[in-house]
This record gives C-alpha cells, sequence and structure tokens, in this order.
C-alpha cells in the first residue's frame, strides 16, 4: 500500500488510537512525516515516554487533537520548519567553493 492509500486510510478512521507513530502524528497534524524530528528538536513536539534515540516514536492522541486546535503553536511549528531549512540553505550556501 503506497503512502497516499495509508494516509486516507489512517484520516478516514472513526476512532484513534491512544498513541500514534511519527508518520500517523504528522499526517493528523497536517505536516510532512519527515518535519516530525524538527518539531521534536525545536521542543515544540514530545514523544511519549523516554525512546531512544533510534526507537520508534510515540505520541498521545489526546495532546496532539490539543496542539492540532491550537493556532498559535501551529505557527510556531511553521516558523520552526521553516528556519530549520532557512538555516540549513545557509550552511548549503556557505560550503559551496567558487573556483
Amino acid at each position: 500500500m503506497n503512502t497516499a492509500a495509508q494516509q486516507n486510510e489512517f484520516l478516514s478512521w472513526k476512532i484513534l488510537p491512544a498513541r500514534l507513530d511519527a508518520s500517523q502524528a504528522a499526517w493528523y497534524l497536517g505536516f510532512e512525516p519527515h518535519e516530525i524530528p524538527m518539531l521534536i528538536a525545536a521542543n515544540l513536539l514530545k514523544p511519549l515516554g523516554k525512546p531512544a534515540r533510534n526507537c520508534t516514536k510515540y505520541f498521545a492522541t489526546e495532546t496532539l487533537e490539543q496542539l492540532r486546535r491550537d493556532e498559535k503553536w501551529l505557527a510556531r511549528a511553521s516558523d520552526a520548519i521553516a528556519a530549520y531549512w532557512r538555516q540549513r540553505n545557509a550552511r548549503k550556501r556557505g560550503a559551496k567553493s567558487y573556483s
């Protein structure tokens, strides 16, 4: 099953599980799955428990529901993602050597 089909199926569920993995959390909040680590690094999203760096991260659906309705949090999260890409692109431009 491709990602779009998985996303559509997930978003059609009437009752969500109590915890969601990073991909499901991203779909639920309206972000891309690769943006979840950026939100964690910016301290805008906190996984359940104390997972190891290489473990699957889970998020409480109840907390995600509150964040989803918080316009200020959504603005801060969007700004954090934009800042991440701005910094990354600036590092790329600075690393280029012109001969």
